[in-house]
């Protein structure tokens, strides 16, 4: 058997889902590194107390993210739930972006620009 072959797993709680995802983004160093020297570009010590400023520019971000990916888990749900009911659909979408993806290797591959021709 191969260990590329896919397995049946058992299903996994919502809850246990949302806590992974949840664990995942707490220990994600990248949103550290934002709040730490991005932020603090934005806040004015005249302007008011800076950890308010800092708090609300945070929580700012967040309510953005939440929306942006809450937006894009309902589209994702309605396109795969439109492809699961037509399957026909799920073939082509496969072909075009299959020839999307190949096209774009043979233009990469025959680029000849001097950008791609400089070596590191």
């Amino acid at each position: 058997r191969s260990a590329f072959a896919p397995a049946p797993l058992p299903p996994d709680r919502p809850r246990r889902l949302f806590t992974m995802g949840l664990v995942t983004n707490l220990l994600n160093p990248k949103i550290a590194i934002l709040y730490v020297s991005l932020l603090p570009q934005f806040i004015d010590p005249a302007h008011g107390h800076v950890a308010a400023q800092s708090l609300l520019l945070g929580l700012t971000q967040i309510v953005i993210a939440l929306t942006v990916n809450a937006l894009i888990v309902l589209t994702a749900g309605g396109i795969a739930a439109f492809f699961a009911r037509r399957p026909l659909w799920l073939r082509v979408q496969r072909w075009v972006m299959g020839t999307v993806l190949a096209g774009l290797a043979v233009r990469i591959a025959a680029d000849r620009s001097r950008a791609a021709l400089v070596t590191p």
